[in-house]
């Protein structure tokens, strides 16, 4: 993105002036899907792209917020925020702006122009990007960068549970706030201890592959899932001292099983306990550079959500048995709440062309239309841009 132009565009809206450039990646999850609500691990990255914001101070108590993505312009007054639903997308920044607030951090007025390059509904943490884009520029411009960053993750996290309503785990913003370039991060759910895994991809490269269908896990079928854990949860416990159902091992949960008369309560939770197993292993996999291990694993974590949690779905199932075809991919699987959005494969560098031509091409005649692809590296986290842009 010409963030030169983004400059010119700021002055544009609110004239010229010195203005100070942050940039807040969007994530992407390599493989721990649907664990994070059972106390499992899961292994996200930022992305190179993600959500610019340019700001400037003002001399009063008013936050006025403009995009390049939406006609939407808002303003609020920092002494009276309060949700608006006609305020859509600015209710996330404002959602950020009342939490810390709240508990002590200064702020103060201030013109923001906010440009992304995540696509929307795509499943790559929009939301997460702006929400950790506005709580580092509040902790930079005036609490003097001293937060810390974890605490400013889940601020943000609470934010939107809060204040937007979205009840959202952490790791999208744990990824977006903690991301660093090359690295992926092997979080912890349940205690938020984490470490990074070098992304040492050789002669591979990560595609994300956009679906188009808009991802669409509803409320009801993603609290439907969570009460089914939380049933196999809960009579398991009548047998063993477990606080989350990614406490168990494989092993530990084979020999369990038997008690999850139910096939769907079963299944929920053998995926959730063998998901948990096979993050672990992608960590020491990319660890040791086992790349060939690495694509396995995805492989055996998309027909675990396709055949035991049931959150694929036509479109994601279509583009991930399309990209296992062809010649060069090595693995591949849905990524995101599912029913739409993402998938990601893991191709050869010199075979990347012709596996997004030829995917594209059959799943547009098996499903209508045509997929989006997007290459990105791992990007740092969220952070300013010193540029000279005065």
């Amino acid at each position: 993105m010409d963030v030169l132009k983004l400059k010119e565009e700021f002055n544009k809206i609110y004239g010229e002036g010195e203005v100070r450039v942050f940039h807040s990646p969007g994530r992407v999850n390599l493989i721990g899907e649907h664990i994070d609500y059972n106390g499992g691990y899961v292994f996200p990255c930022a992305l190179e792209f993600g959500t610019f914001g340019l700001v400037r101070e003002r001399g009063d108590r008013k936050v006025n917020l403009a995009s390049t993505n939406f006609d939407l312009k808002v303003s609020v007054d920092l002494d009276n925020i309060v949700y608006k639903e006609e305020d859509d997308w600015a209710n996330y920044p404002k959602g950020v702006m009342k939490v810390m607030s709240d508990i002590g951090y200064r702020l103060s007025g201030m013109d923001i122009l906010i440009s992304g390059n995540i696509p929307n509904g795509a499943g790559l943490s929009s939301s997460a990007s702006l929400e950790l884009l506005i709580a580092v520029i509040i902790d930079t411009l005036f609490n003097g960068g001293t937060a810390d960053r974890v605490e400013l993750v889940k601020l943000s996290q609470k934010a939107e549970n809060t204040f937007v309503g979205v009840n959202c785990g952490i790791m999208d913003q744990f990824a977006v706030g903690m991301g660093k370039k090359n690295k992926a991060i092997l979080l912890d759910c349940a205690t938020l201890k984490y470490n990074y895994a070098s992304v040492e991809l050789g002669d591979y490269t990560l595609v994300i592959m956009n679906t188009n269908k808009r991802r669409a896990l509803n409320e009801s079928k993603y609290n439907e899932r969570r009460a089914e854990c939380d049933e196999a949860l809960s009579i398991l416990q009548k047998e063993t001292d477990i606080k989350a159902l990614c406490d168990l091992t494989a092993e530990e949960f084979d020999k369990l099983e038997h008690l999850l008369t139910k096939e769907n309560v079963k299944n929920r939770a053998k995926h959730a306990v063998y998901e948990n197993e096979r993050t672990k292993k992608a960590y020491e996999a990319l660890n040791s550079g086992c790349i060939e291990e690495f694509g396995k694993l995805l492989k055996a974590s998309h027909d675990s959500l396709r055949d035991l949690y049931e959150v694929t779905g036509r479109e994601l199932d279509t583009i991930v048995a399309e990209s296992l075809k062809i010649e060069g991919c090595i693995g591949a699987r849905m990524t995101g709440a599912g029913f739409g959005g993402c998938a990601i494969a893991l191709v050869k560098k010199d075979k990347v062309d012709s596996f997004m031509e030829q995917v594209k091409k059959n799943y547009k005649e098996l499903i209508g239309y045509e997929p989006s692809f997007y290459l990105s590296g791992i990007g740092e986290g969220t952070e300013e841009i010193i540029l000279s842009c005065k």
